[in-house]
């Protein structure tokens, strides 16, 4: 049965993919689908719009249309039946924006700075040219993303290994997460449908050599398959003391 009442509209043109209106539903009824949110069911959206509050890209409104009448029962079968998706089960982000978007997950390319040649008094320079950088917050699409080598690394390494700016980052744009703390279910969906949807010259992981850390290799990898493409992917690895361990192509 449908009647005119408040309902969600998704502006496709202006969401990226983060995922952040997913974990705000408690109904249930967004998830990402080829990098974009989408709404499931009309039944199962009660159009008070607590999603609206976690969009950092203004993506979501509520207007007033003739649609399905919400059905809590059905919102109570789904929420039993159906797998929950995986964006929906990282832990939600305090950020939330206030009169327009949070600086802290805005999508930004960043200069870098022309560095000297290095010598014993030479300051290093940041090599960062992208932001966000942590997997949960960075957009599915950026500018960044076209044309880029992409370097992946589990969180550790920046601080094992002290040529990290210098030999791994220049060039690349950056993705951290933890492969042993962090949901890789969400990781695989989202890391795939950032490569599937822009054009990724080569993909670097960066790992540490304890066990644990291998699973952010199995988590590209998978995210690579998923993508359908097929896109250089070098694997580094480094130790406990900072020595670079071992690379190689996988």
């Amino acid at each position: 049965m449908k009647t005119k009442r408040n309902i969600i509209r998704i502006d496709k043109e202006k969401c990226n993919g983060c995922g952040l209106c997913v974990t705000a539903c408690a109904e249930g009824a967004l998830r990402i689908v080829d990098g974009k949110a989408q709404l499931l069911s009309e039944t199962y959206c009660d159009g008070l719009g607590a999603c609206i509050g976690r969009c950092p890209q203004d993506a979501i409104s509520i207007e007033q249309r003739e649609v399905e009448v919400f059905d809590e029962a059905a919102v109570k079968r789904h929420l039993a039946s159906v797998p929950p998706s995986p964006v929906s089960n990282l832990p939600p982000h305090p950020a939330a924006r206030h009169n327009g978007l949070c600086p802290g997950i805005r999508p930004l390319s960043l200069e870098v700075k022309p560095r000297p040649d290095l010598n014993a008094d030479a300051c290093s320079v940041s090599e960062l040219s992208n932001w966000p950088v942590q997997l949960h917050l960075v957009p599915v699409n950026a500018p960044y993303w076209q044309d880029a080598e992409l370097l992946i690394v589990a969180d550790c390494v920046p601080f094992a290994y002290p040529d990290f700016h210098e030999t791994l980052l220049r060039g690349r744009k950056l993705i951290i997460a933890c492969p042993k703390l962090d949901d890789a279910s969400g990781y695989v969906e989202k890391l795939s449908s950032i490569i599937a949807g822009n054009d990724i010259k080569n993909i670097t992981v960066a790992r540490m050599v304890v066990p644990c850390c291998g699973g952010i290799v199995h988590m590209v990898q998978m995210a690579l398959d998923a993508s359908g493409k097929n896109i250089p992917l070098n694997i580094v690895t480094i130790g406990i003391d900072g020595e670079l361990v071992e690379k190689k192509t996988s």
